[in-house]
């Protein structure tokens, strides 16, 4: 897998072609405004996303948001890619990236509750569960599953 500062036709690709299936969709970038007006306006973007390349393409993306002592990350795996266990060594990948590029002391996620098969991925990688939260998103409000990986 490679890394890159994400560019433009990624970001369109991921926020106007990656579609999910079943109650999934709830992924999909075009749900949610907000999380689309950033993720293709570049100034919006900043410095804080990025695609991950794999041998057929892009597969997924993440975000990275440094608060104080601690990271705050987010992600997405493409969605043909999805149930069929790519999602360790994706998570594997972005921590060490984290790891190698950051001063942090935890990192952080919040997970869609209902999100079951990601957050075995993620305590699979050594991520708690710290508690649960209502997060307005996707014009509803929804529950959460907040994580956490010390250093």
């Amino acid at each position: 897998m490679q890394i890159k500062k994400m560019c433009q036709p990624e970001a369109a690709e991921i926020a106007n072609r990656w579609k999910y299936d079943g109650e999934y969709a709830f992924y999909d970038m075009t749900a949610d405004p907000e999380d689309y007006a950033e993720i293709v306006t570049a100034e919006k973007r900043g410095d804080r996303y990025f695609s991950v390349f794999s041998g057929d393409g892009l597969m997924g993306f993440f975000c990275v948001e440094q608060a104080g002592a601690d990271i705050e990350i987010g992600l997405g795996l493409r969605p043909d890619l999805t149930g069929l266990g790519n999602g360790g060594a994706f998570l594997a990948e972005i921590l060490r990236f984290v790891r190698e590029n950051y001063a942090f002391e935890k990192i952080r996620m919040d997970v869609a509750s209902f999100n079951q098969r990601a957050i075995k991925v993620y305590e699979r990688a050594g991520f708690v569960k710290t508690g649960t939260a209502q997060v307005s998103t996707n014009g509803g409000t929804y529950d959460f599953t907040r994580m956490e990986l010390n250093r």
